[in-house]
């Protein structure tokens, strides 16, 4: 247990002591050159009282009095204490596939909502876990640091379209180095990505997000959503549907769901590729997922605490003053 002064400046009263010491001394030699002015030596045995033995004691029981009354009055504090903790603890980054393939309706209301609803919901499912949210299309941007504020997470994803991303494609790459600058302060191996992707249109770059990821000891774990059949893609214009995507003859392009880069990059980490199209089914491998991969870290907190200890300066000060009254003969200075 180690013991520390809350307020520094407190440690000026310890000035105190030489003080009150030298005004004992000068007190006592005063005394004796008046005594002296007064009668010579041999006749002050009948002219003045003799000393008490408690006289002797006098100056070493007001001087330590006075030491215990400082130490209550500076409060000193106690104490400065490590300690070890265990935590199951995972730190998630979510990668948030939002090209306008996202905004088809094979998966109602459309795969957007579909994986922002897989993320969302997941936060209920887990305890101290910390997460940060990444979305990506052609480029890739941080809308969310690793943080354990789920309500603060689940208004940034509210709020996700795929406008956010003006430059399309399906970069994984570009997502994967945003998630290695996020992980910066994290060891390897409690690094955990999850890709939420429809996996079409990628740009054949998978090999080296993989590549990247085991760098960086990066589990990635893998959610695609669409169907095989595909669907359109949504037009909008200020939120307004105006039509269908259509390429350059005019025909309108249809979206699928592309797995090979998903359950690529997972297994080639590790990690566990899922079907995000049935909502709870999904939540529910993610959440195992999650578990099994959870890390167990111990961490030494150095902390302190205020345990007040003035109470027993304040009573050992108090208890001398009382013996210097009691035990005074005559109640005075008769030094």
């Amino acid at each position: 247990m180690d013991f520390y002064i809350e307020n520094n400046w407190y440690i000026f009263l310890f000035l105190l002591l030489p003080a009150i010491g030298l005004c004992l001394f000068s007190f006592i030699k005063w005394k004796k050159k008046k005594r002296a002015l007064f009668a010579d030596l041999q006749f002050q045995p009948q002219l003045f009282a003799n000393t008490s033995r408690f006289s002797k004691i006098f100056p070493s029981l007001f001087f330590l009095a006075v030491l215990f009354l400082i130490f209550s009055i500076i409060d000193v504090l106690g104490g400065k204490q490590e300690i070890k903790t265990q935590q199951k603890t995972n730190n998630i980054i979510y990668l948030l596939d939002v090209s306008n393939s996202m905004n088809a309706q094979d998966i109602q209301p459309s795969r957007l909502e579909q994986a922002k609803d897989i993320i969302i919901n997941s936060f209920q499912k887990t305890n101290n876990d910390r997460v940060g949210i990444i979305v990506f299309a052609g480029e890739a941007n941080s809308i969310m640091p690793l943080t354990t504020d789920y309500n603060a997470a689940q208004s940034y994803l509210s709020g996700i379209e795929t406008s956010v991303v003006q430059t399309q494609g399906t970069d994984f790459l570009k997502a994967m180095e945003m998630a290695v600058r996020k992980f910066k302060s994290i060891p390897k191996g409690a690094r955990k990505v999850i890709i939420i992707s429809d996996g079409e249109n990628n740009e054949d770059n998978e090999s080296a997000a993989i590549k990247l990821a085991q760098k960086e000891g990066i589990s990635i774990s893998s959610i695609g959503i669409g169907t095989e059949q595909g669907a359109p893609i949504p037009d909008y214009y200020y939120g307004q549907l105006m039509g269908y995507k259509t390429d350059m003859t005019g025909e309108t392009v249809m979206t699928k769901l592309e797995t090979k880069a998903l359950k690529n990059m997972a297994s080639s980490t590790s990690g566990t590729f899922i079907d995000g199209n049935n909502l709870d089914q999904a939540i529910n491998e993610l959440s195992d997922v999650l578990k099994k991969s959870t890390n167990s870290n111990t961490s030494y907190i150095s902390a302190q605490f205020a345990e007040h200890y003035y109470q027993y300066f304040l009573g050992i000060s108090i208890a001398l003053f009382l013996l210097i009254y009691f035990f005074n003969p005559k109640r005075d200075l008769n030094l």
